[in-house]
């Protein structure tokens, strides 16, 4: 046998020694778990289909999603890795339960943002609706949350519709506003440590998105686009 021969004998069978080798070579080999979503809402309520619907759509994506009424235990949270608050709630039972959960949180109920102290605490001044809105004005196109979309103009519903809105803390990030309205930011985020309002720090990201309790179903195709860049950079997909 060559000497070049010997040692490409020894090569390959210390490779096959080493099966971990293959594993670091090929990520593929060990597929990662797929993430968790806690997705609170009324299990009572007229809009439950539409959360439903939303559960469809993050479970087609390869998210294990998990339907949890806002009055069970909130420690269910600990094991998920995005809590989403559905504004199908009653806000005035849920308040601030979520607030200090160290998972990612995504919301679209205007009147939970005092509670989670991501807005001030004035109804129409530091959070609530517009009740027939298609348009909204991307102002941070180059951001995650942004979803590629360019700067100005996008048309986010198929109809006009309610958006909840906020007036973040200087600690968010802005994505989107209201057509027309700047002080009325739609979609923004916090990143984990960021100063929110009354100074408390956001403890892990937090994102508001400008849905209603049933304007999922009519989501345009740029607004489903930045419904899911809001759920994958709240989650750190980015």
């Amino acid at each position: 046998m060559t000497p070049f021969r010997f040692l490409a004998s020894l090569l390959l069978a210390s490779l096959f020694l080493q099966p971990s080798v293959f594993a670091a070579d090929n990520p593929s080999a060990t597929p990662p778990a797929a993430k968790k979503v806690l997705l609170v809402v009324r299990m009572e309520g007229k809009s439950l289909p539409v959360d439903q619907k939303i559960q469809q759509h993050l479970a087609a994506r390869g998210y294990i999603v998990t339907l949890h009424s806002q009055y069970a235990p909130v420690d269910a949270a600990r094991d998920n890795d995005l809590v989403i608050l559905s504004s199908t709630v009653r806000s005035r039972d849920l308040l601030g339960a979520y607030r200090n959960v160290s998972a990612p949180m995504l919301t679209w109920e205007s009147d939970l943002l005092d509670d989670l102290g991501m807005t001030a605490k004035r109804v129409d001044v530091d959070f609530g609706k517009v009740e027939k809105e298609r348009y909204v004005w991307l102002v941070n196109a180059p951001h995650p949350l942004a979803a590629g979309l360019p700067a100005g103009v996008a048309n986010v519903y198929e109809k006009p519709a309610a958006m909840n809105w906020g007036k973040p803390g200087l600690g968010a990030s802005t994505i989107a506003t209201v057509y027309g309205q700047p002080d009325k930011a739609v979609i923004f985020g916090y990143e984990k440590g960021a100063t929110m309002d009354y100074e408390s720090l956001a403890p892990a990201r937090r994102v508001m998105f400008f849905l209603d309790n049933e304007t999922f179903t009519n989501l345009s195709p740029s607004g489903l686009r930045l419904f899911d860049a809001a759920v994958d950079w709240a989650m750190g997909s980015h």
